[in-house]
């Protein structure tokens, strides 16, 4: 441009900003909705940035991610079987995750510490609240993982006894499959699902359960989402029973992933 003789450049600069980078890890994802979920989730916030799958066949590969991998995220979500497992390579953890003794949020701070959440607790128990009353006194939890903690931690919170069904049983509370009576079922109306048994691509299968023991008093929760019903979840409401699957609870811990992702 000219103006009084003398001439103007105009310098026109771009700015890069790099997007932020976020993930779910585990050892089998073929079945997860995460990706879609938060790539919606990110376009509906207007932020720029991707979340990956990141499939890791072994725990003895957790070094190697933690490493070279995790540095390059802003966070990321956990799920089977590494809720525990990735406990060890973490900077800090949480209150809450230490007492449920699971992660399934991982954090990293701009210094490059990581901090692990249990965010599987917070979604299960708002995704229960509609649906519990004075017949659920007593829970009965098929599963001993890291889902199955988080469950048991927010059921014992608000006053419920819990017991556990365990392919091998190592306490007092832990029965095996085999245990599982009529007595046992009309006691625990709110029974938990939070194995992976039924989960897709392995829809067929089914926990070998007394089903014929369930009545419409009892609610039937089987934290899988993909199916939205699975064999355990139909063969429950064939009872007359209540049931709800997993996908409530997956919304809700991924929405406070993100608000602590965020915060």
């Amino acid at each position: 441009m000219e103006g009084n003789g003398k001439k103007t450049i105009e310098i026109v600069v771009f700015l890069y900003v790099p997007e932020s980078k976020y993930g779910l890890l585990g050892q089998s994802l073929e079945h997860s909705f995460s990706k879609d979920f938060f790539s919606d989730l990110f376009v509906e916030k207007g932020v720029s940035a991707t979340y990956d799958l990141i499939e890791i066949e072994s725990q003895n590969l957790l070094p190697v991610f933690f490493r070279k991998l995790f540095p390059l995220y802003s966070g990321i979500n956990v799920t089977i079987p590494y809720k525990q497992k990735v406990m060890p390579f973490l900077d800090e953890i949480s209150e809450e995750a230490l007492e449920i003794g699971a992660v399934n949020t991982i954090k990293r701070l701009k210094d490059g510490r990581s901090v692990g959440y249990n965010t599987d607790a917070f979604g299960f128990h708002q995704s229960i609240k509609p649906f519990l009353n004075f017949n659920h006194h007593r829970a009965l939890i098929l599963g001993t993982g890291g889902a199955a903690k988080a469950v048991a931690y927010v059921l014992q919170k608000i006053g419920l006894d819990v017991f556990y069904i365990s392919r091998a049983p190592k306490n007092k509370n832990q029965f095996a499959y085999s245990d599982i009576n009529e007595n046992m079922v009309n006691s625990c109306k709110l029974i938990v699902n939070c194995t992976p048994v039924g989960m897709f691509p392995e829809i067929s299968k089914t926990i070998p359960f007394p089903f014929q023991f369930l009545s419409p008093e009892h609610l039937v929760i089987d934290l899988i989402y993909n199916p939205e019903e699975t064999n355990f979840l139909k063969k429950s409401s064939q009872q007359g029973t209540l049931v709800l699957n997993g996908n409530s609870m997956l919304h809700q811990q991924a929405l406070k992933s993100w608000d602590i992702w965020t915060s």
